[in-house]
Order: C-alpha cells, then structure tokens, then sequence
C-alpha cells in the first residue's frame, strides 16, 4: 500500500544550508553532507536539495557537491537548481541522484521535459512551480528565479502542459508559506489534485507534525516536505536536524 513520503527540502545557499522565509536568505542552518548524513541515521523516505543561488547567478550546477551528496545518500535523492539544458539534468543523474527538478527551464524551454521523458523516463523528472497567491484576483501566479520573475502563464493550463510532455511528479512551492511554519496552503493543494494526474509534493508552510497530518488525511499519497520543521527545534529555533521516528510516523494518516 503506498503511504505519504516525508520529504526534508534543504537549500543551499553560499555553499551551505539556508533555511529561506518567503524566499529570501534567512539562517545558516549547516553542511549539506552532515546533514544528509544525520538524515540517513533517521531513516528518511527521501530528500530534496535545491540550489537557489544557482539560476539566479547564471552558475552551473556544483557537480563535485552533487556526486558527494549522491555518494553519501542512502534514500532516494532530489537535486535541482541551476539546469539550463538537458544534458546538464542527464549529468546530475549520472552521478547518483534519482531525480532532477526543474524550475526556471520549464517555462523557457518545455521541450526539456519530452527529451528527457523519451531518454531517462518520466520517473527522473520533477517539476518544481513556485507559486504566489495573487493579491488583486482569486488565483495563484508562477514565478521563478527566487520569487523576482513572473511568469505569464496561467497555473492549471502550465500544470496541463508540462504533465502531457512527460513530467513525473509536481512539487508545488508555496512562497506565502515558506519559513512560516503556520501550517500548508491547503486550499492550493486541493485545486492542484483537482488539476494533475501525477504525484504532487507540496512544500511550505509545515510547522508540526499535525499540519503533515492535515495533507495526508486529503491524500494519503501525497508528498509533504518541509524545511523548517526538520532543522529547527523549538520557539527560539534553534538549529537541530530532526525527523518523525517510527512511531510518529504510524500516526500520520490515522
């Protein structure tokens, strides 16, 4: 029976982790390898690791950090950040890592995703949309490059496109939501469902335990990642790499 995913989302930023409030720079919260290395004790279902400073300053991915991460991940791994062209996302998962996200190229460049689907398989290929609800009109508008570049598209007929050329999973970023830890947008999340017939993560907003609970109990299939609430502890937030053990785990559905 397929269960929920529990997914860390760890940003790097300046070379190391950065956990982000409505996409911009926040707090230093560690090494990308010491934390995958804590999350492999834990027994994680999977991690993503985005690059945000890649796009935004025209760099290529870091593959030497890429292989290392791939090296020393025992569950399966997410990168993205910094993918112009397809042979790019074909180099990152020749090093180990079992899918890319994609972001800024989906808009520029659609076809990446029908090359790719025809070449390593629909399963490798994640499209991450970073979304922000409108503040004039009753809907939610994409944008890239950190939240700075709008994208005119309209959401659910983007979502339809990029699943007919081959996507595998959508990962919905929520830029209200980021940092905030008061809980996912789950209205965004129900008109997703309504409008994809592929796997949907959602990411932003989690701030407990409960609030996973509350996506699950919409889809039980669903991916809940989560920054936040896997590198802080505590109202003061201090930095201490966590994850639901076992038992935590049984109850998240129930």
């Amino acid at each position: 029976m397929l269960r929920p995913r529990i997914i860390p989302s760890l940003l790097i930023h300046d070379g190391g982790l950065n956990k982000t409030v409505k996409f911009k720079p926040g707090k230093y919260v560690g090494d990308p390898l010491n934390a995958v290395k804590i999350f492999n004790e834990l027994c994680c279902d999977e991690i993503m690791i985005l690059d945000i400073d890649a796009t935004r300053n025209l760099k290529e991915p870091d593959y030497e950090l890429i292989r290392k991460i791939a090296a020393e991940c025992r569950m399966p791994l997410c990168y993205g950040g910094g993918i112009k062209d397809i042979y790019q996302a074909e180099r990152i998962l020749s090093l180990g890592v079992e899918k890319v996200s994609l972001s800024s190229i989906l808009y520029s460049e659609p076809e990446i995703i029908n090359k790719l689907a025809k070449d390593v398989g629909t399963q490798s290929i994640v499209a991450c949309i970073d979304v922000k609800k409108s503040k004039f009109f009753n809907k939610y508008e994409c944008y890239t490059n950190n939240a700075t570049l709008k994208q005119n598209v309209e959401l659910f007929e983007f979502i339809n496109d990029i699943q007919k050329r081959g996507i595998g999973e959508l990962v919905i970023n929520s830029i209200d939501n980021d940092g905030m830890m008061n809980g996912y947008d789950i209205n965004l999340f129900e008109k997703v469902l309504n409008n994809s017939n592929v796997p949907v993560t959602l990411l932003g907003g989690a701030g407990s335990i409960e609030d996973i609970n509350k996506l699950v109990k919409i889809s039980p299939i669903v991916g809940a990642a989560a920054g936040s609430i896997f590198v802080f502890k505590g109202k003061y937030k201090a930095v201490l790499i966590n994850y639901p053990d076992e038992s935590e785990k049984k109850q998240i559905g129930n």
